[in-house]
């Protein structure tokens, strides 16, 4: 076997193991509240959010590193699972466990891959580049958008109130002024269908 066969075997070895990924499934509703989306699913709807929102944005964006940091962004959920947003006591150690995946996972690559993709989870994760801002609201976006749309089943069943959300959609409401109008037009809607856990009196 070659050198460059055994590296083509190795990046399809990944490819196929990545399958998992599709089964993956998260808190968050399809909007037709028929089942739970999948990891796989919120990543496509994601990067199509990317790629319709990017221009409507005040500051500008590398389109394909966007993509690749939301291609990327959940993959250690293969070994770490998901992480509810409004579960704080496994967001407590979401980091620690997330890291401890992206070693495992990304390690199946050759060396190369291996940091380049470790390289664009990290920068998801610190979301300082306009890149990783960018992906990272449009993670609080599609996921808010699928449970206003689906009537707030899942909020309704873990008890998210709409004072619990500010914390998880300050940092989309902050990105931008095009990502906040979509966000207040989605509260907006939520208010109007009563999609929130009442608020304890």
């Amino acid at each position: 076997m070659t050198e460059k066969t055994g590296r083509l075997e190795q990046i399809h070895d990944f490819l196929l193991f990545a399958d998992r990924f599709k089964q993956i499934v998260r808190q968050n509703y399809l909007t037709d509240g028929s089942r739970r989306e999948t990891d796989a699913e919120h990543t496509w709807h994601m990067a199509l959010y990317a790629l319709l929102l990017k221009d409507e944005l005040g500051f500008d964006v590398d389109i394909g590193r966007t993509l690749a940091l939301i291609l990327v962004h959940d993959l250690v959920e293969i070994f770490a699972g998901d992480t509810f947003a409004y579960d704080d006591a496994a967001m407590a150690d979401q980091a620690a466990r997330e890291d401890e995946a992206a070693k495992r996972l990304f390690a199946m690559l050759p060396p190369d891959l291996r940091d380049r993709v470790d390289g664009w989870w990290r920068e998801f994760e610190e979301g300082r580049t306009n890149e990783a801002r960018f992906a990272r609201a449009l993670d609080r976006l599609q996921a808010f958008g699928q449970n206003v749309v689906s009537g707030g089943k899942s909020w309704r069943e873990h008890g998210v109130t709409r004072t619990r959300t500010f914390r998880r959609m300050n940092e989309a409401l902050e990105c931008d002024p095009a990502i906040r109008a979509l966000v207040e037009r989605l509260y907006a809607r939520a208010d109007v269908e009563g999609s929130w856990t009442p608020e304890p009196a």
